[in-house]
């Protein structure tokens, strides 16, 4: 009896190893950083955080969330008020192409995703960008991956070149709207 099993027990094993392998293989997105050291694990969870507001250009719709560290202080009254956003505020951009809805195509809606962009509120890390660091993740919808984007660690800098346009507004672009 227990010879006629080892063929089986065999076969259990390398189903198990095969299956653990296609495991081990998926991307863990949490696992990257920007060059800058911005990390998506920064931003876990980002998935169910409150929106900001919509956004969209002519070839991209996005929404833009942020943590409860950022809402608040945009309920508080911030950056209308003058005030800084606190350290540990996040904001991020989730941004896919976009197509019409087939059933009423007067509407667009999300197609495929194409970025993931932050920013985070951290004056000790980021003090050359005014406490804010930048990172952006391009995904590849074929292999399902992330990776960051640029090739040094310049790309916060540059992304801070834009923010300075509102400098008056601690250097975020999206307000929050009246609900």
């Amino acid at each position: 009896m227990r010879v006629k099993s080892i063929p089986a027990i065999s076969t259990i094993v390398a189903v198990l190893s095969l299956l653990a392998s296609f495991v081990l293989a998926a991307q863990d997105r949490y696992q990257l950083k920007a060059l800058n050291g911005v990390a998506f694990s920064e931003i876990r969870g980002y998935e169910t955080w409150q929106v900001v507001a919509p956004s969209y250009d002519n070839d991209h719709l996005k929404s833009i969330v942020a943590n409860s560290v950022m809402i608040n202080a945009y309920k508080s009254g911030i950056p209308g008020n003058g005030k800084p956003f606190p350290d540990g505020s996040i904001i991020v951009k989730i941004s896919w192409t976009k197509r019409k809805v087939a059933v009423y195509p007067l509407a667009t809606e999300p197609d495929t995703l194409t970025t993931i962009q932050m920013i985070v509120k951290d004056s000790k890390r980021f003090p050359e960008t005014s406490g804010w660091g930048y990172a952006r993740f391009l995904y590849d919808a074929a292999s399902d991956t992330f990776k960051p984007y640029g090739s040094d660690s310049s790309f916060g800098k540059e992304c801070y070149q834009c923010h300075t346009l509102v400098k008056d507004k601690d250097f975020i672009f999206t307000g929050y709207p009246r609900r």
